[in-house]
């Protein structure tokens, strides 16, 4: 990918969860591999591309992880462990950088209505003998905007962070969940 983008001005890392479990199920293996994908593979993307932005004056890095960072969730501890590996990095090279015109954040999403929500609800409706829609309706009734985010409404807060009006946010976390999570900080 790097061969054939060459420089970029923005860059947005994101990776499909590890698969759910619980935490007697995970080997060493399993870790190194929810590592990699969620969080080494998203630091080198960065190691590589942010030091041309610096050298150019502007740049843009978001980061999709998730809302675990700030409240985990059992069935999720790879992609729990992960994801927060990747925020706690974020949070100190963002501050390094940002001298320079390269502004580095991270997206917490909830629950948006996409393959990974279908895949997650059919778990749910498996595990707990209801069916799909059942599930669905269940996980929607703990968000308090009663309903999944639309992909419409991520892609624009992401293009947000991107934009040069973005220039004073420096290594946030941004919620993106419909206010599932009751959290002040």
């Amino acid at each position: 990918m790097l061969a054939a983008t060459g420089q970029a001005d923005i860059l947005v890392t994101n990776a499909g969860g590890p698969p759910p479990g619980t935490w007697t199920d995970w080997s060493r293996e399993d870790f190194i591999k929810a590592i990699d994908a969620n969080m080494l593979s998203a630091v080198a993307l960065m190691q590589a591309l942010v030091p041309g932005m610096m050298e150019r004056g502007w740049g843009r890095v978001v980061n999709i992880t998730s809302q675990s960072v700030r409240s985990p969730i059992a069935v999720l501890g790879l992609s729990n462990t992960a994801r927060a590996g990747l925020t706690g990095f974020v949070a100190g090279m963002s501050r390094q950088v940002a001298g320079h015109g390269v502004c580095v954040n991270n997206i917490l999403p909830g629950i948006h209505a996409t393959a990974r929500a279908d895949s997650l609800d059919k778990g749910v409706a498996e595990n707990s003998g209801i069916t799909i829609e059942e599930a669905r309706k269940k996980r929607q009734s703990g968000i308090p905007a009663g309903a999944y985010g639309q992909p419409g409404d991520f892609g624009a807060t992401c293009a947000f962070l991107c934009s040069q009006q973005a220039r004073f946010i420096i290594g946030q976390n941004i919620l993106l969940d419909g206010g599932a999570l009751n959290v002040t900080v």
